[in-house]
């Protein structure tokens, strides 16, 4: 019998569903999209928790953005309890600045520079995206120690999920994507 190689799992692209009593209430049904994992780490986003006191238009404000043109409120979603401050995008494949874009796959690419704000506020911007603050972040191999102790289940990204309007569905969304029923989720976790 041998064991799985930690380095061979990449999360890159993929989902993060948290289990029910995970333990830490940041993450208590949270989804993360993760924005890279490779043996140095792992750096992700939460999708389904937007700010209550902070809105895309405050942020634009307070970097001196002119969001005059930006027809839809946007939310700005707390994106992990990493460097609350900074901020980052994460954004459908079709909008990149090669200087600073992080592109995740083919559907998914994050970008945490000024001038995706800029092109966003100015109807420039991806059709489609997230404005967080702060990330989840994850030393290396914790993951996936993380993952075997069943504090995550994991299952491919979709835009429909990830963009959703409805934050509040995205965690049973996710879920049913794996064909799993929230309301058959334990706390304790078993392996056979």
């Amino acid at each position: 019998m041998s064991d799985t190689n930690n380095t061979e799992m990449n999360l890159s692209g993929k989902l993060l569903i948290a289990m029910p009593g995970m333990g830490d209430p940041r993450f208590e049904k949270s989804v993360v999209f993760m924005c890279a994992h490779s043996p140095e780490g792992a750096m992700g986003l939460i999708v389904n928790k937007p700010s209550a006191e902070l809105s895309l238009g405050d942020v634009l404000a307070q970097l001196d953005i002119d969001a005059s043109s930006i027809t839809k409120a946007g939310k700005v979603f707390f994106g992990g309890p990493v460097e609350g401050g900074r901020g980052f995008v994460l954004h459908s494949g079709e909008y990149n600045n090669d200087d600073s874009t992080l592109r995740v796959d083919e559907v998914f690419s994050m970008t945490a520079t000024r001038d995706i704000l800029e092109a966003m506020a100015h109807g420039e911007g991806p059709e489609e995206a997230l404005a967080a603050l702060g990330y989840a972040g994850w030393s290396p191999g914790q993951i996936e120690d993380e993952i075997q102790q069943n504090a995550w289940l994991t299952c491919d990204a979709e835009k429909a999920i990830v963009f959703a309007a409805d934050d509040d569905s995205k965690w049973t969304a996710a879920l049913a994507k794996l064909g799993v029923d929230p309301l058959l989720l334990s706390a304790e976790g078993g392996h056979a």
